[in-house]
């Protein structure tokens, strides 16, 4: 097929290429042992069941005192303490037309139904309890098992970790939890215009360099969402280095991820490369930003190829290569939710691809936009807060209603 005749197929859908990209995603061999303090945003291999009840018994919501409801008949009643039940200790049963001294957390003693906490008591000078609001059945009584019941799934396989879910499967006793292993990518960059930042001082760059911006992000994506990465640099812009790097990478990764050079320039090595040493697909797709993808297999190893515009680049791997690599790990859930939010802003110009404006909140509940909305300006992800998934052919005045995905669903 002649390039001209590539050109000329139509553009995937983001929905097409995700699914696509994601029926490639076969979930990684492998589980890690680790201990939950260091689990955080780990992807859970199995269901997590509770061995226990939690609370493990009933137990007191309030400082106050234990009682039995049918002990007291009017608001002046007066009971002698018969015992005092910290937290971590428990109590025996509860002594007739008695109370006992009981603290947040502490067991229920057998025979109380209910408890008054201490600012509707009032301690007698002989150190009996004045009761002062006559209390119901049940009151400030945690039942054992009403946050978890023995037995029960209280995590799911896939559930992605988050400081909540480790404290819950803390509160079961697990120490250790059975994660998805991480996966192995190899990040890397061509283009000989590329200068790493500190190698060469702005004021010495050379005319046509520019500093490697991409690779900071990616690298920085990549962790967050769990992965093992190999900073392989900047590759030049040469047939015989890409493949060699290719090569190399697929030896011990699950992902080769690079941005830049999936063109078909003379000097765009990276496809040539990978079809030397397995498969590529190379997908327009029919968003803005970020319409070059490219999807392939170097011998064992995923490739995924990413525009080489900053904000291309940036949300291509928000929208494609985050599912990806979530689904690698076994994650149940990956995509991101959208909520409705009013438009302070106009867009009239309609595009045919389904754009992704950046935009910020603003203190009116609204939703602000960028002034400049083109793939070469990183500041415009920084400024936002979040996207507007505009559909083909949209326009937006003010007072429209548009999907908003924060920043907040993606980054993660």
């Amino acid at each position: 097929m002649t390039a001209d005749r590539a050109a000329a197929k139509p553009m995937k859908s983001l929905d097409d290429a995700l699914a696509q990209l994601l029926a490639h995603a076969t979930v990684l061999d492998g589980v890690d042992q680790v201990p939950t303090f260091d689990a955080d945003g780990r992807v859970l291999a199995q269901d997590l069941v509770s061995p226990l009840h939690v609370p493990p018994q009933d137990n007191s919501s309030m400082d106050g005192y234990a009682l039995c409801c049918a002990d007291l008949t009017d608001l002046a009643r007066v009971l002698p303490v018969s015992q005092r039940i910290p937290a971590g200790s428990a109590g025996t049963a509860l002594a007739p037309m008695s109370v006992a001294r009981i603290f947040t957390g502490a067991p229920i003693p057998r025979g109380a139904d209910a408890v008054v906490m201490q600012e509707d008591c009032e301690v007698q000078p002989d150190g009996s309890v004045c009761i002062k609001a006559l209390p119901k059945s049940g009151q400030w009584i945690r039942r054992a098992g009403e946050d978890v019941t023995r037995g029960a799934v209280v995590l799911a396989k896939g559930a992605r970790l988050t400081p909540a879910e480790l404290g819950l499967a803390a509160s079961i006793g697990m120490d250790a939890l059975t994660v998805a292993r991480r996966p192995r990518v190899a990040l890397f960059s061509t283009g000989d215009e590329l200068v790493m930042p500190g190698a060469v001082a702005p004021e010495h760059m050379p005319p046509g360099a520019i500093y490697n911006s991409n690779r900071f992000f990616l690298k920085a994506l990549l962790k967050r969402l769990g992965c093992e990465v190999s900073d392989l640099g900047i590759v030049p812009d040469q047939r015989d280095a890409t493949i060699a790097a290719l090569r190399g990478a697929a030896e011990h990764h699950d992902l080769i991820l690079t941005s830049g050079g999936v063109s078909v320039g003379e000097e765009d090595h990276i496809k040539p490369a990978v079809q030397s040493l397995g498969h590529l697909d190379l997908w327009q797709i029919a968003i803005k930003p970020g319409k070059p993808f490219a999807y392939g297999r170097v011998a064992d190893a995923h490739f995924i190829g990413l525009p080489g515009n900053p904000v291309s680049s940036f949300v291509t791997f928000l929208l494609l290569v985050r599912p990806f690599l979530l689904r690698l790990q076994g994650a149940a859930q990956w995509a991101p939710t959208s909520v409705a939010v009013r438009a302070d802003f106009t867009w009239p110009r309609a595009d045919k691809r389904r754009e992704f404006l950046r935009v910020k909140r603003n203190p009116n509940g609204g939703l602000d936009l960028f002034s400049n909305q083109s793939s070469g300006v990183l500041t415009s992800a920084v400024w936002g807060d979040g996207l507007v998934d505009n559909p083909p052919g949209g326009t937006v005045v003010p007072g429209d209603v548009v999907r908003f995905i924060p920043f907040s669903e993606l980054l993660g």
